[in-house]
């Protein structure tokens, strides 16, 4: 994939974000070394963080640095308001969205909305979700937000690890990283959220399979430049933005994989097979939905197309079918990143 020079904004964003980076860094002046590893609770973590329990880690603390925003910088949606799909006029058929089935009705959450929310927590009949989405992996994510006999609802920390999103939950302010759904700090550390089948497709392409779907609204309690793009170039860049770890060998970091469990396929090879077959599992490619971390408008991001992962079960009488199956559309470097044994497919 050719590299796209990179927006003068974003090297200027890259280069403060670098330097708070160094401040955060000096800010590990705790006095108690209490985790696992022997690592000193840093003191702007115990301001912030009063509830959550230092003591109990699966990472080391270094490991996870300051995003910018403070907790709840970027605010959660709590309070979701839906509309029915048909009333929607103003998402371009082509832009990104992520669809969530459960139990037979259908929500539609928009990256327009998501792009500046990144956790919408929702319920769907008995079912309490957590619809989550990491720009800076690309990572749409959904989750059962159930708990052993509990219930939980999360916000953001403002903090990343290897890039990608830490969330808290409010019950514990346990830390949660978003990639895995696994609790590594806090009072439930070790514990893993199961995620849900969802798509990240176009919006004409979701409304089309869900005409009754309904779909997240715009509400007026927050003001955001919604429809646009804080990431412009993004995609395109040398290097993942806040990341320093080991970056994957003979491939483009930036490129997009269709992860699922340990195994990826990247796009390029997705794109020009149209189908690929591994076992009982089918992924299918077809054109037509926008980058939603591309140009600054994201309507106007280059077509990605749509990933479609299912498969194969067995059905009543002998028959089989398709179900959707747990996935994720995201970069080599984070596949890399989480999966540093997986195995990838390139050719």
């Amino acid at each position: 994939m050719a590299h796209a020079r990179q927006p003068r904004r974003f090297v200027l964003r890259t280069v403060f974000i670098a330097a708070a980076v160094v401040l955060v860094a000096s800010l590990y002046q705790g006095t108690a070394a209490s985790n696992p590893f022997g690592d000193t609770v840093p003191n702007s973590w115990r301001g912030e963080w009063p509830g959550t329990d230092f003591t109990k880690s699966t990472v080391r603390f270094d490991e996870i640095i300051s995003g910018g925003p403070p907790k709840d910088g970027i605010p959660s949606i709590d309070d979701p308001q839906f509309t029915n799909v048909d009333s929607i006029k103003t998402i371009p058929e082509t832009e990104p969205v992520i669809t969530l089935t459960v139990a037979g009705e259908t929500r539609i959450y928009p990256l327009r909305i998501l792009t500046w929310h990144e956790i919408v927590n929702d319920r769907i009949g008995e079912v309490p979700v957590a619809v989550t989405y990491c720009p800076l992996c690309n990572a749409g994510i959904v989750f059962d937000a159930r708990l052993g006999d509990g219930e939980l609802t999360f916000g953001t920390t403002g903090k990343l690890r290897k890039s990608d999103l830490v969330m808290y939950d409010r019950q514990t302010e346990s830390w949660w990283q978003q990639f895995s759904g696994e609790a590594i700090v806090g009072q439930l550390t070790g514990q893993t959220l199961k995620m849900l089948p969802s798509r990240m497709e176009a919006f004409g392409l979701a409304k089309s399979r869900h005409p009754d779907a309904q779909v997240l609204t715009l509400q007026s309690t927050f003001s955001r430049p919604y429809g646009s793009n804080p990431y412009v170039g993004y995609d395109t860049a040398v290097r993942p933005f806040l990341f320093a770890g080991e970056l994957p060998p003979d491939i483009d970091p930036m490129m997009r994989v269709v992860v699922v469990d340990e195994k990826a396929w990247t796009l390029p090879l997705l794109q020009n097979k149209g189908r690929i077959e591994d076992g009982d599992l089918v992924i299918s490619w077809k054109p037509g939905q926008n980058s939603a971390l591309d140009t600054r408008f994201i309507y106007k991001g280059r077509d990605v197309g749509n990933v479609v992962v299912q498969r194969r079960v067995a059905k009543e009488g002998g028959d089989s079918g398709l179900e959707d199956q747990v996935h994720h559309v995201t970069f080599a470097f984070v596949f890399h990143a989480f999966h540093p044994e997986g195995q990838l497919f390139k050719d």
